[in-house]
């Protein structure tokens, strides 16, 4: 049975999960993350507190935004 021909062209990229997890994209492109210390150990933080954990912060820093961007080349543009 005959080799299957190369295509030439780029690799492809492989979508790092845990940036994938923790980054969204707005619509207007902006990149934002979610709040760490969500997970437990909350019984004894106010109900207020507790409900501020799930906004998500808008990421600042070119550099970040560069990295999750190469990590994540896949994230819905």
């Amino acid at each position: 049975m005959p080799r299957k021909a190369k295509t030439s062209g780029k690799l492809k990229l492989k979508t790092h999960k845990a940036t994938s997890k923790r980054f969204r994209l707005t619509g207007s492109g902006l990149l934002v993350r979610t709040k760490g210390g969500k997970s437990h150990l909350r019984r004894r933080t106010p109900k207020r507190t507790a409900a501020l954990f799930t906004e998500m912060i808008p990421v600042e820093g070119k550099k970040i935004i560069k990295r999750v961007r190469r990590l994540a080349p896949n994230m819905e543009e």
